[in-house]
Formats: structure tokens, sequence, C-alpha cells
């Protein structure tokens, strides 16, 4: 193999494990964006941790994290929490730093 070949290939791998890391600190602030809409509504224990997955589920309706916003938002609405558009998305953005520093320090 050639020097140019064997950087394109390590090149490949570096990209395929970012792109794993990426895709578990999504899947990590989606779960700790989750326990935090349940907290806000009230839910606690095993009722919090279920809710916490239908939030991570939500996820795969559609590419982006819009199907999330939407899930949070639409059930915050329905039990009366009173968060702004700005709100969510602030402190989804501040759970994904924290589940990209929680996954990075995992490994």
């Amino acid at each position: 193999m050639s020097s140019l070949d064997k950087r394109g290939k390590d090149f490949e791998n570096k990209f395929a494990h970012d792109q794993e890391l990426e895709f578990k600190a999504v899947a990590r602030r989606n779960k700790l964006l989750g326990l935090w809409a349940a907290e806000e509504m009230g839910l606690s224990g095993e009722d919090a941790q279920a809710y916490a997955k239908e939030v991570v589920k939500a996820d795969f309706e559609e590419a982006g994290e819009e199907d999330v916003f939407r899930k949070v938002s639409g059930d915050f609405s329905a039990k009366g929490v009173d968060k702004s558009e700005h709100q969510i998305r602030r402190t989804m953005q501040e759970l994904l730093v924290k589940a990209r520093e929680q996954v990075a320090n995992e490994g």
C-alpha cells in the first residue's frame, strides 16, 4: 500500500470514528434533554426515564434536530410548561456540549 493510500485509509477511519462519536453525543444529548424536560413537566423516576427514551426515539423521524425540538416543545405545550423556543434550543445546545464531553471522556 502506498503512503498516499495509507493516508487516505487513515483519514476515512478517523472520519468514521468522528461520526460515530457525534452520533453517540447526539443520542446522549437527547437523553439528557428528555430527562430535563421530564423534570420540567413534573415527571420523575421510571416515568422520567421512559420520557427520555421517547425523546431519543423522536430523533429518528427525520434528519437534524427539529423532530426532537418539536417533541419537547409540543409536550411542554400540552402540559402547560412555559418555555420559549429560545430556552429549549439553548438547552439543547448546552446539553450537546455536555454530551460531547461525556462521550469524549468515555473513550
